[in-house]
């Protein structure tokens, strides 16, 4: 099966979008994806920021994109737009480090107002950035995800069921990508 890169840009300890992204990367890992998390807020500020790709911590993660078959970017909604922590990490890495990648963008955010940033802010970058397959996003008000006192996320329904069938249909968009790449090249004549 593919290795998932799940990255959530979410500056907050206690963020959603984080928490959201776990309960996905399970979902994707049951569906038997290799599933690696990277937390941009984990990554040391003044590295990321100074662009320090020398630094161990930056150089981890820009491997992790190379590595991964597909990613799953998770960023709350600021201003209309993703979060300038993503910004920050999009800025240290390659022109095409999504090259190849199916890539399935989410975001949250507190307002309806703002579903439209995934199409117009997001997908933009994703694209430019060598996306071979950018499947269906989703945009998840920030009351749709629950937090229990012991760490558990539940989601309401308004939002499980739209994200589940996001999720199936990029962990099958993996499925095939691989199954593309595993196949050999045809013979020209």
């Amino acid at each position: 099966m593919a290795t998932v890169l799940s990255v959530s840009a979410s500056p907050s300890a206690t963020s959603r979008t984080a928490r959201m992204l776990r309960t996905l990367d399970a979902a994707l890992t049951a569906d038997g994806h290799t599933v690696t998390a990277l937390d941009v807020r984990d990554l040391p500020p003044a590295a990321l920021l100074s662009g320090d790709l020398g630094h161990p911590a930056i150089a981890r993660a820009v491997e992790l994109f190379a590595a991964a078959d597909g990613a799953v970017i998770g960023t709350p909604v600021y201003k209309a737009a993703y979060s300038g922590l993503l910004k920050c990490l999009f800025d240290l890495l390659p022109q095409y480090a999504l090259a190849g990648k199916t890539v399935l963008p989410l975001a949250t955010g507190g307002s309806t107002a703002h579903v439209l940033a995934i199409d117009y802010a997001l997908r933009p970058v994703l694209s430019a950035m060598g996306a071979a397959h950018i499947v269906q996003g989703w945009f998840v008000l920030d009351r749709h995800i629950a937090v229990g006192d012991d760490g558990t996320v539940t989601l309401d329904p308004a939002a499980a069921g739209p994200l589940r069938q996001v999720v199936q249909q990029f962990s099958t968009a993996l499925d095939s990508q691989e199954a593309l790449r595993d196949r050999p090249a045809p013979a020209l004549r």
